[in-house]
């Protein structure tokens, strides 16, 4: 170890800092606006998919945002960007609470955008990869096991908020927490020296060569279409389930508990690591495929659902962390926030298209188990490309 770079105790800090952080922003930017959209359609009279559609906008711009951000990461490390965009999601809340009309709307979230695409997960993992190095595995499974807690911690906070203050007093309310826990965490918890990158053995070229090659486009790929049905799968569980005759309630735990399946699936990563980087990436999306085919072909019982549905959540957990590996693993750490800046940005697209996509695409298959046999499709094709993604050894 150098000896400017961080210390046990500072390692330490980074990661609890992050781990904070990202649940917090998550929870405030993304959580909460599924709990707050019916009573803005409700009170606005916006449309529910004009409000959505906002929403899908400002995780768009976060995603075309992220490239130059990556850029940025890799240069300067995290700690100006993570607490200058934690500056930004304030007004682009208060512009959210306060908007009058639909452009203002617009406009707010589409501030927001640029504020999540430097609090989001794209430049923790980055720090974490840069900072951890070699133990990075430990360090990225923590953060986005604590990350996994922010729809779990939000939105019933959220929900009571809204009880009580309305939506856009909830959204000021949330923009105070959001102010409190992420400015000074990322200003006073992420200092110290920017460790020079490791790369990997087999890392070759520039990094304008790194992105035109074969395998990182396949990647990339083969994430997005990943990301897609990973987010489709999500939001389209509670009324495919319905379909099957559980009750909302019912439903309602199948997919409480596909997120602890989520998180199991992430504490059981590590195992992973004597496979290489492309079978294993074959081997998380092929489960996924698998298991979401089985939730489009199971008529039931209860029990085997709900099994199918903890075993969807798993992949689901595993492909996250599966993204967050993907360029260190193959081309080193180097570069790692441009690379990953471009590997996140259709991922975050997908995400942001994927609700109203799978509703969309559900009415015209006719019905709910058609639809996730064609995100099975997806997913299939992810893995199939993922197969073109590894790197010859130099």
């Amino acid at each position: 170890m150098s000896p400017t770079d961080l210390d046990a105790t500072g390692l330490r800090r980074v990661l609890a800092v992050l781990c904070v952080t990202e649940v917090t922003s998550w929870g405030v930017l993304y959580y909460a606006f599924p709990v707050l959209a019916p009573t803005i359609a409700a009170d606005t009279g916006w449309s529910t998919g004009e409000i959505t559609a906002a929403f899908s906008l400002g995780l768009v711009v976060s995603a075309l945002v992220g490239i130059p951000a990556g850029r940025l990461l890799d240069r300067r490390g995290p700690r100006a960007l993570m607490t200058t965009c934690s500056v930004l999601a304030v007004p682009a809340l208060v512009g959210i609470a306060s908007a009058g009309s639909l452009p203002l709307f617009f406009g707010a979230w589409m501030l927001a955008g640029v504020a999540m695409s430097g609090t989001l997960y794209p430049p923790a993992f980055a720090a974490l990869t840069r900072w951890w190095g070699r133990r990075r595995i430990t360090a990225l499974t923590a953060v986005t096991l604590l990350g996994g807690l922010a729809s779990t911690i939000f939105a019933p906070l959220t929900a009571g908020l809204l009880g009580h203050l309305g939506w856009r007093h909830t959204y000021l309310v949330l923009a105070v927490v959001l102010a409190v826990v992420t400015i000074p965490a990322h200003l006073f918890g992420l200092r110290g020296h920017w460790p020079a990158a490791e790369p990997a053995p087999e890392a070759a070229g520039t990094p304008a060569a790194i992105a035109g090659s074969r395998a990182f486009v396949l990647l990339v790929a083969a994430v997005g279409l990943g990301a897609f049905t990973a987010f489709a799968v999500v939001v389209n569980q509670v009324p495919l389930l319905i379909g099957r005759g559980l009750s909302t309630s019912s439903a309602a735990w199948a997919l409480g508990l596909g997120g602890v399946g989520q998180v199991l699936g992430r504490l059981g990563y590590g195992r992973l690591g004597a496979i290489a980087p492309r079978p294993r990436a074959v081997l998380v999306l092929g489960v996924m495929a698998l298991t979401t085919a089985a939730l489009g072909l199971l008529p039931g019982p209860v029990g085997l659902l709900v099994a199918v549905a903890m075993l969807t959540g798993a992949a689901r957990g595993i492909f996250t962390l599966l993204q967050a590996t993907a360029v260190s693993e193959r081309w080193g750490t180097e570069h790692y926030g441009r690379l990953g800046g471009i590997l996140a940005a259709p991922a975050m697209v997908a995400t942001a298209v994927s609700p109203w996509a799978g509703a969309a695409l559900a009415g015209a298959l006719g019905g709910y188990p058609a639809l996730f046999l064609v995100l099975a499709a997806v997913a299939l094709l992810a893995a199939a490309l993922a197969a073109g993604s590894g790197v010859p050894p130099r």
